[in-house]
């Protein structure tokens, strides 16, 4: 366990190798699941505020879907996640399964046409790393938690390159926890730790 402040890290997110292989898993993380994505209490206004920016993107099933249950729902195991298509294998309503069969997502292709300043939900943009408060005490756990069938493209072609997972998630893990929480983790692999005091 490598800890980093009050944050407990996981030593596979920098003992393993993982590279997304899009073009043999569809994006099928974006249906796979019990849940939709989680989402932070603070993602919930933001995607309230950006919805009829990204409204155009989606299909009427998903905007049909999300006049029903609303833009986000209560789950009482994941609490506030993204709404779900039932009627295309749970995939989440924010999400575009191209002609090519990968699953994008609305936001994402939104940010990328700079219609919008927001990427995406940050347990998506950190999974396989996957950040969950601790259940007893002020402190967090990350893990690496690829699924073991769905993700098997990525780990052999992390393997492949060669790329630790904290350095293929290099941007989401600095979007969440900063640049001077990454440097320390990037010291921390590298066996060049010997003490730091991420304490500010």
């Amino acid at each position: 366990m490598i800890v980093i402040d009050n944050i407990l890290i996981s030593e596979d997110v920098v003992d393993k190798r993982f590279v997304c292989d899009l073009a043999k898993c569809k994006g099928a993380c974006c249906e796979d699941g019990a849940a939709g994505a989680p989402l932070t209490k603070e993602e919930l206004e933001i995607i309230t505020t950006l919805y009829d920016k990204v409204k155009p993107y989606l299909t009427k099933d998903a905007i049909a879907e999300i006049e029903r249950k609303g833009k986000y729902v209560y789950d009482t195991e994941f609490e506030w996640v993204t709404p779900t298509l039932d009627s295309d294998k749970d995939i989440c309503v924010y999400g575009i399964r191209g002609e090519n069969g990968i699953i994008h997502c609305a936001f994402e292709k939104a940010y990328n046409d700079g219609v919008i300043a927001w990427k995406k939900p940050i347990s998506c943009h950190l999974y396989p790393i996957v950040a969950k408060n601790g259940k007893h005490g002020d402190y967090e756990r990350v893990n690496y938690e690829p699924r073991e069938q769905l993700c098997k493209p990525g780990c052999m072609l992390g393997e492949e390159l060669k790329v630790p997972v904290y350095q293929f998630l290099k941007e989401p893990i600095i979007r969440k926890y900063g640049e001077e929480f990454y440097n320390a983790l990037d010291t921390i692999a590298k066996g060049e730790w010997e003490e730091i005091d991420f304490k500010e």
